[in-house]
């Protein structure tokens, strides 16, 4: 069993999800429902709660704002969000976890296994690129879900990234290597608006670290450290725009 505290300004989606824990979750134990931003600011501390379903969208004091005002986030952390981009964008930049609403209870579960299994609070390096990313388009390192954890990685050193099934590879600088458990796709989306680019099904690139492309059907990139990355002829089109120079 662990305790938890829902934190959001609409009742309806707080007694929503707080049934949908009752009838799907048992091991969660619902403390307290703080219908703002100030409440929870007041009850968490005191509560000392576990797990924390925390809603995005709050006047005067959002989700975000409250995390930066807390004395400590010494909980797991589950977001809830009505679709809001660039707040998810900043979510899965830190790999952390969140809902849609309405919240789907397979989804739920899912999520509220993950965090059992976890068992601890978000990294203070996970905070820092959720609330940096916040606050500014470009963020200077990600955090790489792995089989042990997270690493913190400076956006800058990557180099590519390649498909492995349901895992992706990051080449970084000086040879180093590093193993996520997320598929491309979503390593695509949390470095979207970073200076990559998706040249095949299977491979991610950093438009700074390109050296050479080589002519073909589709063709072939030479990469800083020396390694070939095939582009798909679907994709080449698009990775020659972003190649071309901008003009002023």
């Amino acid at each position: 069993m662990i305790t938890a505290v829902i934190v959001d300004d609409e009742p309806d989606c707080a007694e929503t999800l707080q049934l949908l824990l009752d009838a799907c979750c048992p091991e969660v134990n619902i403390v307290a429902i703080c219908p703002s931003g100030a409440a929870a600011l007041a009850q968490i501390p005191a509560l000392n709660p576990q797990l924390v379903f925390l809603d995005i969208e709050m006047p005067f004091m959002n989700g975000f704002q409250l995390l930066s005002q807390l004395p400590a986030v010494n909980f797991d952390l589950i977001f809830t969000t009505s679709y809001d981009q660039y707040a998810i964008k900043a979510i899965r930049y830190s790999a952390m976890d969140y809902l849609l609403k309405p919240i789907d209870r397979e989804e739920l579960k899912a999520a509220v296994q993950k965090s059992l299994d976890r068992r601890n609070p978000p990294l203070p390096q996970q905070l820092e690129i959720l609330l940096q990313r916040l606050h500014q388009p470009v963020s200077s390192k990600i955090a790489i879900p792995t089989m042990d954890g997270l690493q913190m990685v400076a956006v800058a050193s990557v180099i590519h990234c390649a498909s492995d099934s349901n895992y992706t590879i990051f080449h970084l600088k000086g040879g180093q290597k590093i193993t996520a458990s997320r598929t491309l796709k979503d390593i695509a989306e949390m470095l979207e608006g970073q200076n990559f680019v998706r040249v095949h099904q299977s491979a991610l690139v950093n438009l700074e670290e390109i050296n050479k492309y080589v002519k073909g059907e589709g063709g072939y990139l030479i990469m800083s450290d020396g390694s070939t990355v095939d582009v798909a002829r679907s994709r080449k089109e698009t990775l020659l725009k972003r190649l071309q120079p901008r003009r002023s």
